[in-house]
Order: structure tokens, then C-alpha cells, then sequence
């Protein structure tokens, strides 16, 4: 069933104006003109957002790390440690912002690499790659070791 343009909500019809309103009614405590509803959507969403990220930012992380160490390509070797770096500043942000993320990376860890694994094979073939992350899962290593240097 389509909704008509009467029926059509503030958060239906202009996100930003329902956000500043949802704002302004919190502010002044008018609890009760609150669009529960999209409120409690879009609060549950952003945590889901952080998770997205992570997951992103790892894999990209990993597949980069994977690159640098495993593939024998110097002229790319630049660009994939300026990746790497970029990622890890974007983990570090964004767990400093969100410090229950952690234990999250941990847990989605084995998946985000296996993900990885499956784009790197296929893009380079000719390259063994471990089926498991060949050091320790330490956030700490992951954010800081420059794993081709070992």
C-alpha cells in the first residue's frame, strides 16, 4: 500500500528538518510530540553504522596488509602501506569514539579475514595466502606492526 502525500510523515518527507525538530523537542523536553518510532530506527541504526565501518575498515585493513606482505609487487608497495595507514587511523577514531567496538573486531575478526582472503586469491592467483591470520589478533599489533617488516 502506498502512503499519499497527507499521510506522509516529517521523517518521510525531509530527514534533516525531522532530525532538527526531533532535536528541538528532546532540548525542550516535549517528550511526548516525539516521533518514537523513526527515533528508536534511527538510533538502533547507528550503532549497526559503527559495526558497518568496522568491518569495513578491517577488511580493507587486511586486505592491504595481505598485499604488502604476500604479493612482490614494489610499485604498488607505496600505495598499499598509505592504505593501511589510512585504515588504521580511521579504527583508531572510531574506536576512541566507540570503545565497546573491541571486542566486536575480535568477534567478526575470523569472518572479516575470511571475506578478505576470497577477494585477494582471486585477484592474485599465483599467491598463497594462510587460510588463517598467521599472527596474534591483538588490536594493539593490527593498529601499529608493520607485519612485511617481520
Amino acid at each position: 500500500m502506498t502512503q499519499t502525500p497527507t499521510a506522509l510523515t516529517l521523517y518521510d518527507q525531509d530527514y534533516l528538518l525531522w532530525t532538527e525538530d526531533t532535536v528541538n523537542q528532546l532540548r525542550n523536553k516535549n517528550f511526548h510530540r516525539l516521533d518514537l518510532v523513526n527515533l528508536i530506527e534511527e538510533i538502533k541504526d547507528l550503532g549497526k553504522s559503527q559495526k558497518r565501518e568496522l568491518k569495513s575498515r578491517l577488511g580493507e585493513l587486511l586486505e592491504h596488509i595481505l598485499k604488502r606482505t604476500y604479493i612482490d609487487m614494489p610499485d604498488c608497495y607505496r600505495s598499499w602501506v598509505e592504505s593501511v595507514d589510512k585504515q588504521r587511523i580511521g579504527l583508531r577514531r572510531l574506536l576512541k569514539d566507540s570503545p565497546s567496538l573491541k571486542p566486536y573486531l575480535l568477534e567478526v575478526f575470523d569472518e572479516v579475514y575470511a571475506d578478505t582472503l576470497i577477494v585477494v586469491c582471486r585477484s592474485y592467483p599465483q599467491c598463497k595466502f594462510p587460510k588463517k591470520w598467521p599472527v596474534e589478533r591483538n588490536l594493539e599489533a593490527l593498529l601499529t606492526i608493520d607485519f612485511w617488516l617481520n
